[in-house]
């Protein structure tokens, strides 16, 4: 006959009268290594919880000080549009870099080709950015506006290769010249890299008017964090340039 296997209490000592057999010294052993176990059970959970305490204490602490020293904390509704931004460098009263690039059109363009006239350099995240398209679409479509403002050309430079700006600009149906910085050597002169959602390896979204005489007359860098702005409508940008620009 098979003899089945006493049933235990919750101890782990076994009942009934197999279990009254088992010397009480020995149960009494089990139920200590039991609540032993148990106890060293508590205390993992407990020091597991106070680590991921600590770890998520350093991500916040580590967070703020990226924030305290990022150009978004400098960030104003100056001018009163209401879109936040700041003037990166080089600012207004400073020479203008020079740039050769390719263009949508096929033909390279030059900031020497506006010597004479007033361009605004609009600077924009590219391909994946539709807002940063529809932008430039906004300012065709209140080109009066944008001449009114003594604007003579608007150009737009982003890091995608050129046969892909192309590509877009035709695609969008638009007009405006759009200029290709795939090194991001343009970008950089213009630390315009600097307020994108894409940190520094994609342009923000930056506008830089630039005189006749090659100076920089007006800038707003309305990309950076925490915003991130990407598209503000043109008579919001002109209430900032008219208000901001320098002689």
């Amino acid at each position: 006959m098979t003899e089945t296997n006493p049933k235990t209490d919750a101890t782990g000592s076994p009942t009934g009268k197999r279990g009254r057999d088992i010397p009480v010294r020995s149960r009494r052993q089990a139920t200590r290594e039991i609540q032993r176990a148990r106890g060293t059970s508590g205390v993992r959970r407990r020091w597991t919880a106070l680590g991921v305490a600590a770890v998520v204490v350093l991500a916040v602490m580590v967070l703020y000080v990226v924030y305290q020293n990022s150009p978004a904390k400098q960030h104003t509704a100056a001018g009163g549009s209401g879109y936040p931004h700041v003037a990166g460098q080089p600012s207004a009263g400073a020479m203008a870099p020079a740039f050769t690039l390719a263009a949508s059109s096929g033909t390279p363009i030059s900031l020497g080709d506006f010597r004479g006239k007033t361009v605004l350099l609009y600077f924009q995240e590219g391909l994946s950015c539709q807002p940063c398209w529809d932008q430039i679409r906004d300012l065709e479509h209140n080109q009066a506006q944008v001449k009114g403002a003594g604007v003579d050309a608007v150009v737009s430079i982003t890091t995608e290769p050129a046969n892909l700006i192309a590509q877009k600009v035709t695609d969008e149906k638009l007009s405006t010249p759009v200029l290709s910085d795939p090194t991001l050597q343009v970008s950089r002169a213009y630390n315009a890299n600097q307020f994108g959602m894409m940190g520094d390896m994609r342009d923000g979204h930056s506008f830089v008017l630039i005189g006749p005489d090659g100076v920089i007359r007006w800038r707003a860098d309305y990309g950076g964090a925490p915003d991130y702005t990407m598209f503000l409508p043109t008579s919001k940008m002109l209430t900032d340039l008219t208000t901001e620009r320098t002689p």
